[in-house]
């Protein structure tokens, strides 16, 4: 057992602390030990901790609970990933809310390239198994991870047709992996478990209680570049994942169904609303995320006619590693402020140095 888990785990079991403000107090601190070694004074003098959480914080005693969720995690094998931790998934934590703590059980990259999310209904129709189907074959060959969340309906068909397209795939619970909800998934988690994983920020015993479900949802929708609503009521936990993508600024994309059915409701809302791009298949999807494998002639040479500032040639850098490069990689690695690396961007396309992409994406001319 490591001192530095322990801390992590009760960072999150601390009454009135919630995500922001964990990730504010890591932030400040550095680590989880040292928000719990932090006097009351220090505590509550950082923004938007204050009073009462700061002496939620000195009042907590409930570490023993912390030594039985590690307990559980060595003994099944899982993989704790906290808010500084390499494979925690960065493009979570570029969301404003983004867990304290993860657990994964499984084999794939969080971090892999390519990520989308496949969401929609649990009551289906025919034409939506038929088109997240055929979405997810049609996308074997972009190595992309596909999140979701391991629900009755859109949710278990789009793992089913990554297990049966060879296309790594990953599930987010709503409660602890010690269970699974619902118990008619166990065999299909076995499975993705081969290639894939399971994904909750919720410790053991944690049962799937309601209000765990949108919680659930800002992990599926901020762990992915495009969330793909297939069939969606105009209410409901895909309109609730489709909005949460918007906020965190990630593309979303809907298709669209008759307007007789319910079922296709929400997707018709999203598109009129402008909330999510009309999609019709994969090749529109691969084109506007800039996943098209044709390579676009570079002009090397421009560079040596541009003095760049500092702020510019690291972003020019970044954009050398790959042919193309997402907004949050460019955020992550450049390690500059928003509005630094916006003003750059701006000034860089300026001098046609750079182009920007459907999707957010990024690539050097």
């Amino acid at each position: 057992m490591t001192t530095d888990l322990l801390y992590q785990i009760a960072l999150t079991l601390v009454p009135n602390i919630g995500a922001v403000q964990a990730k504010i107090l890591v932030e400040h601190f550095g680590d989880a030990e040292g928000v719990f070694k932090a006097s009351k004074k220090e505590l509550e003098n950082i923004e938007g901790i204050g009073d009462v959480r700061a002496t939620s914080l000195k009042l907590f005693s409930r570490f023993t609970i912390a030594e039985k969720e590690i307990e559980f995690i060595e003994k099944f094998k899982i993989e704790p990933l906290f808010l500084k931790d390499a494979k925690y998934p960065k493009r979570v934590l570029n969301c404003y809310d983004s867990p304290t703590l993860l657990y994964y059980r499984g084999n794939v990259d969080l971090n892999a390239a390519r990520i989308i999310s496949i969401i929609g209904t649990r009551n289906h129709t025919e034409y939506g198994k038929q088109v997240t189907e055929q979405l997810v074959s049609e996308l074997q060959s972009q190595n992309v991870l596909i999140v979701s969340g391991l629900a009755y309906g859109i949710d278990a068909i789009a793992h089913k047709a990554a297990i049966n397209n060879n296309i790594a795939t990953v599930g987010v619970l709503a409660h602890g992996l010690d269970s699974i909800y619902p118990p008619a998934h166990a065999s299909l988690a076995k499975q993705m478990s081969l290639n894939g994983g399971l994904l909750t920020e919720f410790n053991k015993e944690t049962p799937p209680d309601r209000h765990n479900f949108p919680r659930r949802n800002r992990i599926v929708a901020g762990m992915a570049d495009a969330t793909i609503v297939v069939e969606t009521a105009i209410k409901g936990g895909s309109m609730i994942t489709a909005e949460l993508a918007n906020d965190y600024n990630r593309d979303v994309f809907a298709y669209p169904g008759r307007v007789t059915d319910s079922r296709s409701a929400g997707c018709n809302y999203l598109i009129r609303t402008k909330k999510a791009v009309l999609l019709t298949d994969a090749r529109q999807l691969i084109e506007m995320l800039g996943w098209s494998t044709k390579k676009p002639k570079r002009k090397e040479q421009k560079e040596l006619f541009i003095s760049f500032t500092a702020d510019e040639q690291v972003l020019v850098d970044i954009l050398k590693e790959k042919e193309t490069v997402h907004i949050d990689e460019i955020f992550l690695k450049s390690g500059l402020t928003s509005s630094t690396v916006a003003a750059a961007m701006l000034s860089l396309e300026f001098q046609n140095v750079l182009s920007s992409l459907p999707g957010k994406m990024y690539r050097l001319l």
